[in-house]
């Protein structure tokens, strides 16, 4: 990447209750632990503590869900369900009954319900990545591509996979920032199940998780690869947030800086 090259945060998506829709916003702020304020603050488990999300219920992605951020108000529907529209924390009894099973929705406002709770801050990714990746499929646009990936920060970089500059081995970590926020890039996110299915159904799509590992040794850029790489269904950046940088808010247009590799 040249000098000139600057690469700029081009969409923000929190994800206010797990595993369900995104919420698309301009400006977000990092809260207690480097999240997104909102993003995962609500998630929904069974009767053992056990989260009910699209790893382990695939009728998850079937629920459509519209949030609005500032009320904490929600708009549910699903197949054969009537809509659920009210406070997002009283969505229990219409989600067990599509379920089929008691669940509880629990709220958690200090840094959410991330997937990682040691690389906690927001997962990344570049636009031109997920136009990349769309390409290896029939079928399948940028769009569904973010939904089945469902990062956080989506950047306007130089070409497909610059996002991976953010990370470097196993024994380092690379210091890089957005606006006037600082991160520490860890390492490219192990992907679960979720992206081998349409998000919208849950249906299975047929070697997807095969062709994704072999078009992803193929196109593997030279800046990356590395000791991270013991099999090839990985992509996205998962972050930490230095406490220094909790309270500090994003915003679509903000540029990146790649700072030092240091040691951990």
């Amino acid at each position: 990447m040249s000098a000139t090259d600057a690469v700029t945060l081009s969409r923000i998506a929190v994800y206010p209750v797990k595993s369900l829709d995104p919420v698309f916003v301009e400006r977000a702020e990092l809260v207690e632990n480097g999240g997104l304020s909102g993003d995962r603050a609500f998630a929904i488990f069974d009767e053992d503590g056990n989260y009910v999300n699209g790893k382990r219920e695939r009728a998850t992605h079937r629920i459509r869900s519209h949030v609005a951020l500032d009320e904490e108000t929600v708009r549910l529907s699903a197949p054969e369900m009537d809509d659920y529209d009210g406070p997002v924390a009283d969505a229990d009894d219409w989600l067990a009954e599509y379920f089929g099973y008691p669940v509880e929705l629990r709220r958690e406002t200090a840094g959410g319900f991330p997937d990682d709770t040691t690389a906690s801050g927001p997962t990344v990714i570049s636009t031109q990545t997920l136009e990349a990746v769309a390409s290896w499929y029939d079928g399948i646009d940028v769009d569904e591509m973010r939904r089945r990936l469902r990062p956080n920060l989506e950047l306007d970089a130089p070409e497909p996979f610059w996002e991976e500059n953010l990370f470097d081995t196993r024994d380092t970590r690379v210091q890089w920032s957005l606006g006037s926020a600082s991160f520490v890039g860890v390492n490219p996110c192990q992907r679960c199940i979720v992206p081998t299915r349409n998000p919208e159904t849950g249906e299975p799509t047929s070697e997807f998780k095969e062709t994704f590992m072999k078009k992803r040794a193929e196109t593997m850029p030279p800046w990356s690869g590395g000791d991270w790489f013991d099999h090839y269904f990985r992509l996205m950046v998962n972050t930490r947030v230095p406490e220094s940088s909790w309270g500090e808010t994003l915003a679509v247009g903000d540029e990146v800086s790649v700072g030092e590799i240091r040691s951990v």
